[in-house]
């Protein structure tokens, strides 16, 4: 079957991915940019922003934007690195990964250009696969080094995922780590609490985390389960009302129907010797969440137990 690529009155080409229960993925060759993930009742599981702009050249916000040679400022480039605004193009390639199965796969590539070299001087190419199944979707994302001396970078998958209200959510799994407070200047913290919920502006990126980590919706009984592996950090962002006013590409009240949890390699940069390919891989899936006095049993949604 061959990709169903799609034209939109946005000018920006995406391919739509299908599999048999009904849920869909949407994917952009701007940014190699995941843009839509519905369920089999057609629900939209990402975020995007209301102000989203969907002209090149712009950072789209919302779906799972791929940060890349840079995560946040942590370094001379635009924030968040170059990937996202980049034109990709399909991967006729994609060794030493078997082929797609293109009605529920697809492999996207990214070379470094001259433009690129100039604020960059390395030569690397970034893949993604994007991987659609029953009430999963996957990106396994890679790097590998074509220049002649190593070089080393940050990483992010960010996952904007949709939610009913922030203030009902929790996120399991992150207990005891320490993390960096964004909002403290970096400085390095133990989580203290039991689970981490939401009550004002949150950005913490949490390190050595585990495999997996629990997002559970308590209005929407729906759990996001993120699994991950190659990418040992998790950023927790939300902007809360002050912040979402200042960000011109977010409504005033996006704050409250997104969280982002993201897949990263933050802060231990990756380094590639020539030739060397790193690769990660996250996988996130749905539960319906199940309570109990109000409390998930996370012993459930981490290790999978029934």
């Amino acid at each position: 079957m061959p990709l169903n690529l799609v034209h939109d009155a946005d000018g920006l080409p995406r391919i739509v991915l299908t599999e048999p229960t009904g849920s869909s993925a949407e994917v952009l060759l701007y940014g190699g940019q995941v843009v839509s993930w519905k369920n089999e009742r057609r629900e939209e599981l990402l975020f995007m922003s209301t102000k989203t702009s969907w002209k090149p050249s712009k950072a789209i916000r919302g779906g799972i934007p791929v940060c890349f040679p840079q995560f946040g400022n942590l370094g001379s480039l635009e924030q968040h690195g170059f990937a996202k605004n980049r034109m990709w193009s399909l991967d006729d390639d994609p060794s030493p990964l078997p082929p797609a199965n293109h009605q529920s796969s697809v492999d996207l590539v990214l070379k470094s250009t001259e433009e690129d070299l100039k604020i960059w001087p390395r030569s690397f190419e970034l893949r993604l696969r994007v991987t659609l199944s029953a009430g999963k979707l996957t990106l396994i994302p890679r790097v590998r080094n074509t220049d002649k001396k190593a070089f080393s970078f940050t990483f992010a998958l960010c996952n904007y995922l949709s939610v009913s209200d922030i203030s009902e959510v929790r996120v399991e799994g992150l207990e005891t780590l320490d993390y960096f407070d964004n909002l403290s200047n970096r400085e390095r913290f133990t989580e203290q609490a039991d689970a981490i919920t939401f009550d004002s502006e949150f950005e913490r990126v949490y390190l050595s985390t585990p495999t997996k980590i629990a997002i559970i919706d308590h209005e929407k009984k729906r759990t996001f389960e993120l699994w991950k592996d190659g990418m040992p950090d998790a950023v927790v962002w939300n902007p809360w009302d002050k912040k979402a006013k200042a960000l011109p590409d977010l409504g005033d009240e996006d704050y409250q129907s997104m969280l982002c949890v993201d897949s990263a390699a933050i802060e231990t940069p990756i380094i590639l010797k020539p030739f060397q390919e790193w690769k990660g891989r996250q996988e996130i899936s749905t539960v319906s969440s199940s309570y109990c006095s109000g409390q998930l049993d996370p012993r459930k949604v981490l290790y999978g137990f029934h």
